[in-house]
């Protein structure tokens, strides 16, 4: 029998609060991709995690989108065929997903909604090659940016800055960093669904062409095409669902900054924040943890995300890294899809975390599965979504059902 219809729940000032599961998870297609439009995408993402969940699309009444149209979700919805009673359009870079569904996990707990779609999808790649828009080296020069745009800062110059910071706090060393893109690679190797899949050695990553110092091309995140989507439903769904669900155990969000001079710590992302609320939320601790999915447009947001959610001390991230603990086989791996580095990285790459993440606790992510000493799937995962420069952050805690 289907589950209940859109608002059918008990009102929201008496509604119990329900468990919440990512029921549905799939890619569109995804690396290059020069037909369809990031309309399309959408599309074909929500399509193929609908099917993934066994249910109808009657059920959902909540729509969560951002980064496409003037007035995103409405456009999306409206291209959908949905017309969602919950909506929500926040929009702070990367972070976005994660942050998306902790809203989205909030309002079906509280019978706000009962499945909310998050869709995603962008034609970075395939634009620039047709010449219908330009790399974005800057995130413009209004607001509290004018005062920075004049020194000629660059998103990446910003990141660059901080992996300086906690070099000369720490003494991380570049071939640490350098570990962190080579082990991505590595991740990536059995991914069909990977847009670059060729070994990588330390020396390949420091001998690259220099994008801002100290950041090489391999230390970047790649440009592709790309989307894919989730369906997170309250448990009420989860005995008609096709899969076995993944639960959200508890999400954190948090801000920091806009500009550089106005960050406290440049080697302390707002992840410390959002991490720690997640984990506690969950009622567990970094050492439950079984994989991360953390977001990585570059090697020093991998090492410094790793540092704040708790995993090795403050300033230990590259020795930590460096020891082959993020491979798939390692003691803590990490992007096990190849992450932003190798995969794919279509723009706000966030919702691919929880997409990856969900596919490892069912144990359906194929060649690049990850296993526990057991033999067994991971049970318990992290995603972790980074926006802006270090600007945002949104964690959240997954375990199989």
């Amino acid at each position: 029998m289907p589950g209940p219809g859109p608002l059918s729940g008990p009102a929201p000032d008496t509604a119990p609060r329900r468990r919440v599961a990512i029921v549905g998870a799939a890619l569109s297609d995804c690396g290059r991709v020069d037909g369809p439009t990031p309309y399309a995408l959408h599309a074909q993402a929500a399509r193929r995690a609908l099917a993934d969940s066994g249910l109808d699309r009657s059920v959902i009444d909540g729509f969560a989108s951002a980064g496409l149209g003037t007035l995103a979700p409405v456009e999306v919805a409206e291209y959908l065929g949905l017309r969602p009673a919950w909506t929500d359009s926040t929009s702070v870079g990367g972070a976005t997903w994660e942050v998306m569904a902790a809203h989205a996990a909030d309002a079906i707990a509280a019978g706000h909604a009962n499945a909310v779609l998050l869709a995603y999808g962008s034609t970075a790649r395939a634009d620039i090659k047709a010449r219908r828009r330009t790399a974005n080296l800057s995130f413009g020069a209004r607001g509290p940016l004018q005062f920075e745009a004049p020194y000629g800062h660059t998103l990446i110059a910003k990141y660059a800055m901080a992996a300086r910071r906690h070099m000369h706090e720490y003494g991380t060393t570049l071939e640490q960093l350098a570990s962190i893109a080579v082990q991505a690679r590595a991740n990536a190797a059995d991914n069909p669904d990977a847009m670059f899949r060729d070994p990588v050695t330390v020396d390949d990553v420091l001998s690259g062409e220099m994008i801002a110092d100290p950041f090489t091309k391999l230390h970047c995140c790649i440009r592709s095409d790309g989307g894919c989507a989730i369906l997170l439903a309250a448990e009420d769904y989860v005995p008609d669902t096709a899969k076995r669900p993944v639960w959200i155990l508890g999400a954190g969000t948090a801000v920091s900054h806009t500009a550089m001079s106005e960050w406290e710590d440049f080697t302390v992302s707002p992840a410390a924040a959002s991490g720690r609320v997640a984990f506690r939320r969950a009622g567990l601790t970094p050492s439950d943890i079984d994989i991360a999915e953390l977001y990585d447009a570059f090697t020093y947001m991998t090492l410094v995300t790793l540092e704040d959610l708790g995993f090795c001390p403050k300033g230990e991230g590259g020795a930590f890294a460096a020891k082959g603990r993020l491979l798939r086989d390692g003691d803590l791996p990490v992007n096990t899809d190849g992450g932003g580095l190798s995969a794919c990285h279509p723009g706000m790459r966030g919702l691919f975390l929880l997409v990856e993440a969900t596919r490892q606790l069912r144990g359906e992510a194929g060649p690049t599965q990850t296993l526990r000493r057991d033999g067994t799937p991971p049970e318990v995962a992290v995603a972790s979504g980074t926006g802006g420069w270090f600007c945002s952050a949104g964690t959240v805690v997954l375990g199989r059902g």
